[in-house]
């Protein structure tokens, strides 16, 4: 008698362990497959309007352009020229430009991502490229056709997929712009840093000034750096801006956006999160 309730109740022990340990399976299988929260793009809706809608943001770019103009004609003056040293007096004229955000607008894409809670992918970012649909920024063109009309040649040295040239080359021609070839469509091979093409290109050009929406376009000193760094190094370089660094806005995305976030891959929701703890209240 003894011996058949001890064999009851192991079999009950084995049937509980048995039970707890397939009802802890499929809770973890349940857990591991729980799908992450859908991407809300929301919060990108002023940034995007603002590039589109916003006639403050049409003057800003002309703006920058007309700026360009003027420092580009106060190098032309040959009594600005006698100021330099003679090995780059003999230089040919450089400008480099990003494309993205500075020479095309491509707030229609970001415009698409946002409607369809899509994060930024490849897919859809090359199937936008191959459109060839991005129009210019106010007064690229004429002041990009001006700068080449005056002896200047004009570089585009741009973080675009290398699978994405002739898209681009493309899509550059069609908005206008004059001189537009292999040779000075210079896009991402490697390294998404652009210090070493600004670097090769100023071995034979004399860079008169670089232009760009985000801050890595002019110099490495705020790659991977941090919101606090950013500033910092911005403060060291304000002498530059306006002469031979000159800024298109972008409040749609950025390196700004991935200092906030240090640089790190973390969900939708932690991103949402890192940018609500970043705001500076009253």
């Amino acid at each position: 008698m003894r011996t058949k309730k001890t064999l009851n109740t192991l079999a009950t022990i084995t049937l509980s362990v048995i039970s707890t340990y397939f009802l802890m399976g499929v809770s973890a299988k349940t857990q591991t497959a729980r799908p992450q929260p859908a991407a809300d793009l929301q919060y990108q809706i002023g940034g995007t309007l603002y590039m589109q809608k916003a006639a403050e943001y049409r003057s800003l770019a002309y703006q920058a352009f007309n700026l360009a103009r003027l420092r580009l004609d106060a190098d032309l003056d040959k009594k600005n020229i006698k100021k330099l040293p003679k090995a780059e007096r003999r230089m040919p004229r450089a400008i480099v430009v990003d494309i993205d955000e500075t020479i095309l607008d491509n707030s229609p894409a970001q415009a698409y991502s946002i409607a369809n809670n899509a994060p930024f992918n490849l897919k859809d970012w090359y199937a936008w490229g191959e459109m060839r649909k991005a129009k210019a920024i106010p007064g690229a063109v004429d002041f990009l056709n001006y700068a080449v009309s005056k002896g200047a040649k004009v570089f585009y040295v741009s973080n675009r997929d290398e699978v994405q040239k002739q898209a681009t080359i493309d899509n550059l021609k069609k908005v206008g712009l004059t001189d537009v070839a292999a040779d000075n469509v210079i896009l991402r091979a490697g390294e998404s840093s652009k210090e070493a093409r600004r670097t090769a290109i100023a071995k034979t050009f004399r860079i008169l000034m670089l232009m760009g929406d985000n801050l890595d376009d002019f110099s490495n000193v705020f790659e991977k750096r941090s919101i606090a760094d950013r500033f910092a190094e911005a403060d060291k370089a304000r002498e530059n801006f306006g002469r031979n660094f000159i800024v298109l806005p972008n409040a749609m995305y950025g390196t700004w956006e991935n200092a906030i976030y240090d640089y790190g891959r973390l969900t939708e929701t932690q991103k949402a999160e890192k940018r609500m703890s970043a705001l500076e209240l009253p």
